[in-house]
């Protein structure tokens, strides 16, 4: 199970580069929605993160500086490898929502959370690329195994 997570996670790590490498490359054309986006597309693997290594958390629509998205992305790889290497995935976690209400999750459904979302927020700003004549980025996951 480890080995399949860390698989997803390179696959996320690769894919929200390739997202930032566009969008960075096209600057002139994309709009405030496309950045928000991978904005709170890497947001939210780091506050999934934050909340198994009870760390201090990002806003979920936080606006970081575009130069730095690269390596949030890399510190968001870096730490859900070291959860996934460190922990016990079917280890329940009780954290709060950005709204302030608690749940319990299992350590393996929180990161698979984060893998799902980034994916889910991958295929909207590839709508949006095409939508202001950029070509999207073919990003399903059977493409990056071949």
């Amino acid at each position: 199970m480890k080995e399949k997570l860390i698989d997803l996670f390179e696959y996320t790590y690769h894919f929200n580069q390739e997202m930032i490498k566009v969008i960075s490359e096209n600057l002139e054309k994309v709009d405030e929605k496309m950045i928000s986006l991978i904005n709170h597309t890497l947001n939210a693997q780091q506050i999934w993160n934050s909340r198994v290594l009870r760390e201090a958390s990002f806003e979920v629509w936080q606006m970081n500086p575009f130069e730095n998205l690269q390596e949030i992305n890399h510190q968001n790889f870096k730490k859900s490898i070291q959860i996934v290497e460190s922990s016990d995935v079917d280890q329940r976690i009780e954290y709060q929502n950005s709204k302030g209400t608690k749940f319990e999750n299992s350590i393996f459904e929180m990161l698979f959370q984060a893998i799902n979302h980034s994916t889910y927020h991958r295929g909207q700003i590839n709508s949006l690329l095409k939508q202001n004549g950029i070509a999207p980025i073919l990003t399903d996951y059977i493409f990056y195994k071949r």
